[in-house]
């Protein structure tokens, strides 16, 4: 909630009041299998709450009090309420020079922090605080005034100066839309393999799971160990390869870098048995083909959220079959192998809620892809849904051509099987045990993964709380680079060099075992972390050589050019 306590200074609020929500996979995963609605409807954690409130009428009559006066002090014009400096939907000048639209947002700001204040008063459990908290924020958000024509300084100025003109297109663009949320991205800007994942490179292996891209080295030396990249098995790949400038294979192929990239299928009910073991014996066998081609017996393997998960997994099978020679180092995007208390939504999930949602995948044979998306796009209203009501309809404005959007909504569908697999490790917390979890036959203990790591984090990311990503460097055995960028989930990945960039990341030498404490002792390095990624890969890369002529190999021939089928089919 963005408002400011009435009774307390902001230095003084709880963290859990001020961040965005925050996601385990397995509660998203719950949440988009059940897909009515249900999250943000909490009558437990409502029934709690009141109960708790009851217990304590003294700090009801404090808080009613400091509301009525408050909303005194709105109507004098004396209050000084103000929304946080970063809310963006309150951005214009009228929303403080104006004396009625100001009175209106303070009037809706105390009423926040009123609703704020009673559910700390409550004094619930932390499970309960975070489903009662999760679900007032997300009404609070549709009531906000900037979701209003009328209390809208920037709509106000957008009717008068174009005579009402914005309302018609943006009912226009609300009928198009209908019955679904509104469209965050210009579809028509975009077309993969066009201006999106165009880096130069032929697909070397296709198989009922994956193929395999290859790409084309763009200098006259290459480093002589190659790079694996998997990507999420809820997203398609190309976010390593989004237009060019802000593209990651692009940028390691100009350092130098061999790189392949994992392509998923998009499954169908007649692949809804894929599961956990299934993707990693898949990493394995592109893990294998890299090395064949490149004649090297060890591939560095990064992989990025979910398919991080399996990504560790698979290297916890080679350690215990004592083949973890066959991995140079491992990387991690946006992963958390450890989802001890993931923030807000992780609060909302339960083993019943858990059961219903596999069993329902179960019979559809997959996950489907729109439904995860809106799952992600509520974790975020402002800036996902009511930001869009105002731009599309409000404003009646196109939405942006943003490549990153575009990637987000270009969903796929999730298997069944790895469904189950994924909402199992996530509520037993399966990779932080020993031996919990079995992949390809063998126990998995990520201590003996003694691989160099390269681990990189979002500050503000809604999906993987970066305390919770910063862990891993615990539970892997090896030396851990932790990389703390200040970008959200997608931005801390799409993160391109520029001379203008405002953006930075943080590192330490040591590993404290309190995220907090690895914080206070890290220095800020300007720019983006892909040159410090780029530099220590080429350390643990080998000999520079002579860049190949030709892509693949006698035994895995080039079929068809980058970015391959599979990323098209729907």
């Amino acid at each position: 909630m963005a408002a400011a306590s009435i009774d307390e200074p902001d230095e003084q609020r709880r963290t859990a009041r001020s961040e965005p929500a925050r996601a385990a996979l397995e509660v998203l995963l719950t949440d988009a299998a059940a897909g009515d609605g249900s999250r943000f409807v909490r009558p437990v954690a409502a029934a709690k709450v009141g109960a708790g409130i009851a217990r304590h009428p003294v700090s009801v009559v404090r808080r009613a009090g400091g509301m009525g006066a408050e909303l005194a002090r709105v109507a004098s014009g004396r209050s000084t309420i103000a929304p946080a400096r970063r809310d963006r939907r309150f951005a214009d000048p009228a929303w403080e020079t104006n004396a009625v639209i100001r009175r209106v947002l303070q009037a809706y700001l105390t009423v926040n922090a009123t609703v704020d204040g009673l559910i700390d008063d409550a004094h619930v459990d932390w499970r309960t605080e975070r489903n009662a908290r999760f679900a007032a924020q997300n009404v609070l958000d549709a009531l906000a005034p900037s979701n209003f024509a009328l209390t809208n300084p920037t709509v106000l100025k957008a009717i008068v100066d174009e005579g009402g003109a914005n309302l018609v297109r943006g009912l226009r663009r609300f009928l198009s839309d209908f019955p679904g949320l509104p469209a965050t991205v210009d579809d028509d800007a975009f077309e993969v393999g066009e201006n999106l994942a165009v880096t130069p490179g032929s697909v070397v292996h296709r198989d009922e799971v994956f193929e395999l891209i290859e790409y084309a080295p763009s200098t006259d030396m290459v480093r002589e160990v190659p790079l694996l990249l998997v990507p999420p098995t809820i997203n398609k790949f190309y976010v390593f390869d989004l237009a060019p400038g802000r593209s990651l294979i692009e940028y390691l192929v100009g350092q130098g870098q061999r790189v392949f990239a994992i392509s998923w299928r998009n499954p169908t009910e007649q692949q809804g048995h894929f599961d956990y073991d299934t993707y990693a014996a898949a990493v394995l066998e592109a893990r294998d083909v890299a090395a064949e081609i490149t004649r090297q017996s060890a591939v560095h393997i990064n992989a990025a959220c979910s398919g991080g998960l399996i990504g560790a997994g698979a290297l916890g099978a080679l350690a215990a079959e004592g083949r973890l020679g066959e991995v140079a180092s491992l990387g991690l995007m946006v992963c958390a192998l450890d989802n001890a208390q993931a923030g807000t939504t992780s609060a909302l999930a339960s083993r019943e809620l858990a059961a219903a949602a596999v069993a329902d995948s179960a019979r559809r044979g997959y996950l489907d892809g729109q439904a995860l998306a809106g799952v992600f796009t509520w974790l975020r209203p402002n800036d996902m849904v009511w930001n869009y009501v105002v731009n599309n309809y409000l404003l009646g404005k196109q939405p942006p051509a943003f490549d990153v959007l575009y990637w987000n909504q270009d969903t796929v569908r999730l298997a069944a099987g790895l469904h189950r697999d994924f909402i199992r490790i996530g509520l037993d917390n399966a990779l932080t045990r020993p031996g919990e979890l079995v992949t390809l036959s063998s126990p998995v203990d990520l201590s003996a993964v003694d691989v160099d790591s390269y681990i990189v984090a979002g500050l503000t990311d809604h999906i993987i709380p970066w305390e919770n990503a910063y862990r891993s460097t615990l539970l892997l055995g090896g030396d851990a680079r932790f990389v703390l960028s200040t970008s959200g989930h997608v931005q801390a990945m799409v993160n391109p060099p520029a001379p203008d960039s405002r953006a930075s990341f943080r590192v330490a030498d040591e590993h404290p075992p309190e995220a907090d404490a690895w914080l206070e002792r890290a220095a800020t390095q300007p720019g983006s972390w892909w040159p410090d990624y780029a530099a220590w890969l080429a350390e643990r890369s080998g000999d520079l050589t002579a860049a190949p002529a030709k892509l693949g190999s006698r035994t895995h021939k080039p079929t068809a050019k980058a970015p391959g089928s599979y990323v098209h089919a729907n």
